[in-house]
């Protein structure tokens, strides 16, 4: 059977279509991304200069750890190094005598525009973030966060993952059954879990879990404790960050879920002939997960930041314990590189959102976007 002129050009047109479809989507997508990375310069750069705008701290311990940090970073080029007391470039720093040659060292600060350009180097050509002043003397700031970020992420993953389906299935349940009992029930069960802070349910599980029952570990296992008390450390951080999402999650999906159903084109589904299910599965839930995802993905960064009590209330070797730890000693170089971290995965989660939007409703096109 021959194909027919018109519809060889017909499957052309839809070729060259898809393939427009894809070169904009990309160009979206490399835009966002741009768009992303220069928010995320900005952003990082006023942090940098405020942080230096404040008073120096200097850095503790004996003073060869002292002599150690001040000779980084006279490396690093945040501090300038005289063998002579200068005028010109403020209060001294540190002054040390060498032993072996009686050369005595004067440190001073460099102009804080300097800084920044040195600053801004040394990312760019060696990934070099500073050193920690207080927290781990001397130690990559990098370092630092890379080796505590691990236990964030596996307590927010495993958090996430239970909160999100749990919390979508209960609202699709209270939908369902839209002011019947179990949909005042769990509407009630939303506004306690809603109303009650972070802290406060920490504390009366670690309470009642950890110190009355002996239940749960009443701090979090060392990497080096077997492997049954490790897992029992995750049951109480899971539980607290996973309980006031579940009630969001509820509480948003009901709420749109009933919006959808009592939409014009669900009814028009029905009278083609599906079923309450089938209408619901086919178009309501499609249709109400467009502005759900975005809550996703606007409550893991919000348990990110939750984080940060539960870390330092438990004992969590996270990011965030370690932020309250650089904010109370004055780490700034740590608490920067934490606070950079913060603000990357709020860009990129800003980015996925986006693309998601294409994806969950193909209504929604990027080049409505451009």
């Amino acid at each position: 059977m021959h194909v027919t002129l018109p519809a060889r050009k017909m499957k052309y047109n839809r070729k060259k279509k898809k393939k427009i479809g894809v070169m904009i989507m990309w160009k979206y997508v490399l835009k966002r991304i741009g768009l992303a990375l220069m928010t995320s310069c900005i952003i990082l750069s006023l942090t940098f200069i405020l942080i230096k705008c404040l008073p120096f701290e200097r850095p503790v311990g004996l003073i060869q750890q002292q002599f150690s940090y001040y000779e980084d970073q006279v490396h690093q080029g945040f501090v300038l190094r005289f063998n002579f007391p200068q005028s010109g470039y403020g209060d001294l720093l540190f002054k040390y005598q060498l032993p072996s040659t009686n050369t005595t060292y004067h440190y001073y600060l460099k102009p804080i525009m300097a800084q920044y350009t040195q600053w801004l180097g040394n990312i760019l050509t060696k990934w070099d973030w500073g050193t920690s002043s207080h927290i781990q003397i001397n130690v990559s700031a990098s370092a630092i966060i890379a080796n505590q970020l691990p236990y964030t992420v596996k307590v927010n993953i495993f958090a996430t993952l239970i909160s999100v389906p749990l919390g979508i299935l209960l609202g699709i349940v209270a939908a369902l059954n839209k002011n019947k009992p179990i949909d005042h029930f769990l509407s009630t069960a939303v506004m306690i879990m809603t109303s009650i802070p972070s802290f406060v349910l920490i504390a009366f599980l670690m309470l009642l879990l950890c110190y009355n029952n002996h239940i749960l570990p009443t701090q979090w296992p060392a990497d080096s404790a077997p492997m049954q008390e490790r897992v029992l450390g995750y049951i109480l951080p899971v539980c607290c960050l996973s309980f006031g999402s579940i009630a969001g999650y509820c509480r948003f999906v009901r709420a749109e879920l009933c919006e959808v159903m009592s939409s014009e084109y669900l009814l028009l589904a029905r009278t083609k002939g599906l079923t309450k299910q089938q209408a619901i599965l086919r178009h309501a839930l499609r249709n109400a997960m467009v502005p759900i995802v975005p809550s996703i993905l606007a409550e893991v960064i919000g348990l990110l930041g939750g984080s940060m009590i539960l870390e330092s209330l438990y004992g969590i070797p996270g990011i965030g314990r370690l932020y309250t730890l650089a904010l109370t000693a004055k780490d700034y170089n740590v608490l920067f590189v934490d606070m950079a971290g913060f603000t990357t995965i709020s860009l990129l989660a800003g980015v996925i959102l986006d693309i998601s939007y294409g994806v969950i409703a193909p209504r929604i096109r990027m080049r409505a976007k451009k």
